[in-house]
């Protein structure tokens, strides 16, 4: 069974993930996830709270606390990742692969200005010091929009706003030229007009160096906007993927239908918002078969027998239920 993101044997992937478990003493909090990313492309992660996207990429980074037994593959380039030495590593995060975070403001060091910081993710990187990283430092502020480049290199994190902050985490990001951009909830903290500013920032640095991005996110609206393909996760496990047009005009899983059915229409007659009935199960108390079972309309007998494999619905459209034909 092809990967989230393999269109072709012939496309080489950037990054490759195969078989990514997690586990929290003992807990499993992703249960063996596939997911493929090529250069340049937009892959969106859309689910709720605790389903395991952000877990996904920390793991694959080498990012996760200690008491964490990760399994499976992750390869960069053909580059085995996990287990990986640190010095590996460090020249991997920042480097090749760079992320940014929902709370730029706990992400950046308080005592430290963030003129400074920069420069020095441009030493690490790319070797660059004294002016010629400064000079490099005010030109990726310039380049994110930050009003005033020169005059905010000398600025600590608490004296910008939310918005500047990010703008500060994607110039960090951009500082080592990355092949690929994972930004994690980027404009949650974010009122709505600056979280538009961001988003077009995201789109057209995208755009501009030609590296892939992957977008975690609670907001499907921002993810069809930004991305070409969209993988759903729930309970640690991708349950449906495929491009943007397949999910959001015709998803398959009822879980996917439901994240659909609860977002409020933009034209068209107002209608009473249909919300998932249930909350997510808890990891250490996981039944067999289906986890979405005990909140799908739609579960029988049969959903309790096992946990249910990506089958195909059309092309590289893929759905983990057993109401989908094979």
């Amino acid at each position: 069974m092809p990967a989230f993101g393999v269109q072709s044997s012939v496309m080489e992937n950037l990054i490759s993930i195969r078989g990514l478990t997690v586990a929290f003493d003992g807990v499993p909090a992703l249960r063996g996830i596939d997911l493929d990313v090529q250069p340049g492309e937009a892959v969106g992660l859309v689910g709720e709270s605790g389903c395991g996207k952000s877990v996904t990429w920390l793991a694959a980074l080498g990012l996760l606390p200690g008491h964490a037994a990760v399994g499976g593959s992750v390869r960069l380039g053909g580059q085995e990742l996990l287990g990986a030495p640190a010095q590996t590593l460090d020249k991997v995060r920042g480097g090749r692969v760079a992320m940014i975070f929902q709370d730029p403001a706990s992400a950046l060091n308080p005592v430290i200005r963030v003129g400074r910081q920069v420069e020095e993710a441009l030493r690490l990187h790319r070797g660059l010091t004294g002016a010629a990283a400064r000079a490099e430092a005010r030109r990726l502020f310039e380049q994110v929009g930050i009003p005033d480049p020169a005059g905010r290199l000398n600025s600590f994190a608490h004296e910008m706003s939310g918005g500047q902050n990010q703008r500060v985490m994607i110039a960090m990001a951009l500082a080592g030229r990355p092949d690929l951009l994972i930004a994690d909830e980027p404009t949650t903290a974010l009122d709505a007009t600056i979280q538009a500013q961001i988003l077009d920032l995201l789109r057209r640095v995208q755009q501009d160096h030609g590296m892939a991005l992957v977008l975690i996110s609670h907001d499907l609206g921002v993810v069809a906007d930004l991305c070409s393909k969209v993988g759903v996760m729930y309970a640690g496990r991708m349950i449906e993927h495929g491009s943007a047009e397949q999910i959001f005009q015709s998803p398959s899983h009822p879980y996917t239908r439901g994240l659909l059915a609860a977002l409020p229409e933009m034209i068209g007659p107002r209608r009473r918002l249909e919300a998932i009935q249930g909350a997510v199960p808890n990891p250490a108390d996981m039944l067999p078969g289906c986890a979405f079972a005990p909140r799908c309309t739609q579960a029988g007998s049969d959903c309790d027998a096992g946990t249910p494999d990506l089958r195909r619905v059309a092309g590289g459209h893929r759905a983990a239920c057993l109401r989908i034909a094979a």
